[in-house]
Order: structure tokens, then C-alpha cells, then sequence
């Protein structure tokens, strides 16, 4: 594998702009290494101008990136998937330096995130419409698809090359340029990944990236010029409230994918081997900072005692350290903001009578880490059932009646995934007709896949990313109506 100031040193680090390198007119930021604290690189810094400069490089690539046929948009998309497999090594220790996941989990994410370059590498040839006569048979009725346009991407920072190959993939696919700008916390994976698309040869201005310190005053005047026509955002629902609310301005096509409050439904009846195995997958993947992270473990009270043994047991075991070294399964969170928070919703539950079985503390020493922690006995009320956790904590509350486990899982404002494990058929495609989510799991820990549409209802958001649905988020439709011969 190659070293870790070996591929630092190759990295870009300034704005990508209509096919170039460029400095940022805010000079630079650095960008650290959470387990340890220490800048890994500095980076370009932009300010609205070089966003609109990076609009302005999208609206005149748009017209022609429109016209490219899809099969040469599919084979740059192909030839980008088979970039990144080759290089999926260096990907994954980029992913793990500046995000601080396990240097196994961020292979897991190379593979995922590939599989959106693949999937709608497939998907771009198989844009298509309809042809008929009007019922009087008057006329004959032609739709059509046609690219969106021009589209402003802001991404997160837990996921930084599937929650933008899940974006680009399909907005090249279906023929829009793009702008894209990265969390400030975690921009290198991004950097690495458009010079791949430059490699896969894709044209300039096609895809065009900034970074920068100043979000929501380099965002604000892309959103509001009238030639960008598409906004896609992934993070908190108080932030997407907000771009909501700016686009809605220029009523521009958005798709949201917001916070999560997910609940982990475990019934009397469950197989508790595959509940458990569910749980740690659900949990801790990503360090507990995922939007689909279990949030409230919801478990039966007769069988919650021996689930809580078992979760336990497994949380104990598991190794913390910085994500590079062998074996680690729970690395930093990303920055001290995180720790505090995390602190907090587990010393609320503790204070409102909540039991600590199983870690419980943040961990002194460099980088921000926090220990995987399980408490029982949670009390209704407590901030942990109602806020998005973003750390390794599992919290569980109890119930007797399946009415009453349905009331606690669908007493959120959130709305993005679910889990249920049980043996009852019946049960489980009542579940799905009942919880109030965009995504379930039916006796499965992780449901993301690149073929299936990703995203949720109520304040989780709007829109879907992934599987056949995922393109149709950047094409709009056009009928045609032609008089009868």
C-alpha cells in the first residue's frame, strides 16, 4: 500500500474550475487527522466569487455535455468505476486520514461508492419515454427526458466518496454538469476523486469543485443565480430547512437527504444471533455517524435483559485506535464538537435513570475519541430518543405490545430508516405498512445499496438517491403533442 505522505503529497489541493487547478481567493485551510489532531494538508480556500466562477464553468459546459450521447457519458462512468477499484487502497486511506473511520469500513465505502459509478454507468443508456395517441385519437403523444441542468452539490463529511459518486453519478449519467462542494471537514477524498473523472475523461467544466471555510456565503449566491437549476444536499435537517427555503426562491428541483432518528425494533420472537449482529452493524458502522445509524433500540422486555448482556459483551471487545492500525473497529469521531455532544445525550439518559453497561466516557488523550457505550433502562423523555446520536452510543428503551412498539418508533419528526427483527412473516410485512420510514430493514443491519432508492419521508428529507428512481432526480419531462395524419 502506499504510504501515507506518499499519497498526501500527490494530492490536488486547490479549486477544480472548468477543467483546472486554481487557488482559492481565501488563500488556504487545513484539513487534520482526527485521531491525532494534526493537519494532514492545507487546501484552496474559495469565496462567492470563485463559486460563481465554478456555476459559470457548468452553464457553459451544460449544452454540450447534454448532447454527448449516453454512451460515451456510460463509458466515462465505467471507465471511472474501473479507476477506482484499481485504486481502491489509496481511496480508502485517503477516507480514513481525514475522516478517521476503520481503514476496513473505508474499503467497505470504496466498494459502495463505486457501485453508483457502475449502476448509473448502466443506467445512462436506458434513459427513455413513451410514444401513443391521445384516448380521441386526435394526436399523437411523444414524452420525452431531458437533462435538468446545471446542479450545486453540498456533501457530508461521514461518507466522503459515496455521498458524492451517489450525486455525480447520476446527474453525468443523465447529462448535467455539476458543481460540487465538499464538508469542509473531509474535502481530500472529493479532490482525489474529480481528478479520476479527469483521468476517465470526463470534458471540463463538467464537473467543477470548490472548497472552503465559508459554506453558507459561498453556497448562498449559487443557489440564487437563475441558471442553476438543480440543488442536492446531504446533512442536517436544520441546514436543509434552510436551503429549502433559498431554493425555493428560484423554485429549483431539490432532493434532500436529511437527519435520521432510526429505530431498531427487536420483538420476542426475534433470533437474538442475527438481532445482535444486526445491532453492531446498525450502530457502530461508521463510528455511529451515519444518518441510517440505529438511534433507538426499541426491544421487547422479555428478551431485553439478554440482548443488553449480549450487546454488551460484543461493545466491550471491540478495539478503539486511530482507523490505520490492525484491527481497530472504532476509530475518532470527527472533531471535539462531536465528543461534547455525544457526552451530553449519554449524561441526560444517565441523569433521567438510565444505566451504563458498557462504556460511557470520552477518551482522554490526542484525537477526538469517545468509547462505544450501551445503556439500558432509557426513560421516555430523554434527549437520546429525540435527537440524532452521531456517536458509538446504544441506548435502549423497552416495550410489551406490538401497538406500543409501532407508537415509540414512529414518535420521531424523523423519518429515514428502520430495522425490525422477527420470525413472524405476518408481523414483519405489518411493520413495513406501519413505521413511518423511506427504508426498512427486515432482520438486516445495513439496507444501503447503489440499486436501491435511498432516502426518507416526514424531516428526513425529499427526493431519492440510487436505483432506477436515482436518475429520474435529473431529468425533466417534456410532452410533445403531434396532430393525427
Amino acid at each position: 500500500m502506499i504510504s501515507e505522505s506518499a499519497l498526501l503529497e500527490k494530492l490536488p489541493r486547490g479549486l477544480f474550475i472548468g477543467g483546472e487547478w486554481q487557488d482559492g481567493s481565501r488563500g488556504t485551510f487545513p484539513v487534520k487527522d482526527p485521531a491525532t489532531g494534526e493537519t494532514l494538508v492545507e487546501i484552496a480556500d474559495a469565496d462567492a466569487a470563485d463559486g460563481i466562477r465554478a456555476l459559470d464553468a457548468a452553464v457553459a459546459a451544460q449544452d454540450a455535455w447534454a448532447a454527448t450521447p449516453a454512451r460515451t457519458r456510460s463509458d466515462i462512468l465505467r471507465r471511472a468505476f474501473d479507476l477506482l477499484t484499481e485504486r481502491a487502497d489509496e481511496f480508502a486511506l485517503l477516507m480514513t486520514l481525514e475522516m478517521g473511520k476503520p481503514l476496513a469500513e473505508a474499503r467497505g465505502e470504496v466498494t459502495y461508492g463505486g457501485e453508483f459509478l457502475r449502476w448509473f454507468s448502466e443506467e445512462a443508456v436506458r434513459i427513455s419515454g413513451r410514444y401513443g395517441m391521445t384516448p380521441e385519437g386526435t394526436g399523437r403523444m411523444v414524452v420525452s427526458q431531458r437533462p435538468v441542468g446545471p446542479c450545486f452539490f453540498i456533501t457530508p463529511w461521514n461518507f466522503p466518496l459515496a455521498m458524492a459518486t451517489r450525486k455525480i453519478a447520476p446527474a453525468l449519467a443523465a447529462g448535467c454538469t455539476v458543481v460540487v462542494k465538499p464538508a469542509e471537514l473531509t474535502p481530500l477524498t472529493t479532490l482525489a476523486f474529480v481528478q479520476l473523472l479527469v483521468e476517465a475523461g470526463l470534458p471540463e467544466g463538467v464537473v467543477n469543485v470548490i472548497t472552503t471555510t465559508t459554506s453558507a456565503a459561498v453556497s448562498g449566491p449559487i443557489i440564487a443565480d437563475p441558471r442553476l437549476r438543480k440543488l442536492s444536499f446531504t446533512g442536517s435537517t436544520p441546514v436543509g430547512k434552510k436551503l429549502i427555503a433559498q431554493a425555493a426562491e428560484g423554485v429549483l428541483r431539490v432532493s434532500m437527504e436529511l437527519g435520521g432518528n432510526a429505530p431498531f425494533v427487536v420483538f420476542d420472537d426475534a433470533d437474538l444471533d442475527a438481532a445482535v449482529d444486526g445491532a453492531m452493524a446498525a450502530k457502530f458502522r461508521n463510528i455511529g455517524q451515519a444518518c441510517t445509524a440505529a438511534n433507538r433500540f426499541i426491544v421487547h422486555a422479555d428478551v431485553a435483559e439478554a440482548f443488553a448482556d449480549r450487546v454488551s459483551e460484543r461493545v466491550r471487545a471491540m478495539k478503539i485506535g486511530r482507523g490505520t492500525e490492525e484491527g481497530v473497529q472504532i476509530g475518532p469521531l470527527i472533531d471535539e464538537k462531536a465528543v461534547a455532544g455525544t457526552a451530553a445525550l449519554v449524561q441526560d439518559a444517565v441523569d433521567r435513570g438510565a444505566t451504563v453497561r458498557a462504556g460511557g466516557s470520552a477518551i482522554d488523550g490526542p484525537g477526538t475519541f469517545f468509547e462505544p457505550t450501551v445503556i439500558t433502562e432509557v426513560a421516555a423523555g430523554s434527549d437520546i430518543l429525540r435527537e440524532e446520536i452521531f456517536g458509538p452510543v446504544l441506548a435502549i428503551a423497552t416495550f410489551r405490545g406490538e401497538d406500543e412498539a409501532v407508537r415509540l418508533a414512529n414518535d420521531t419528526e424523523y423519518g429515514l430508516v428502520s430495522y425490525v427483527f422477527t420470525r413472524d412473516l405476518a408481523r414483519g410485512h405489518r411493520m413495513i405498512d406501519r413505521l413511518e420510514t423511506g427504508m426498512m430493514g427486515l432482520n438486516v443491519g445495513v439496507v444501503s445499496n447503489a440499486a436501491a432508492p435511498f432516502g426518507g419521508v416526514k424531516q428526513s428529507g425529499m427526493g431519492r438517491e440510487g436505483g432506477l428512481e436515482g436518475i429520474h432526480e435529473y431529468l425533466s419531462t417534456k410532452y410533445t403533442l403531434i396532430p393525427a395524419s
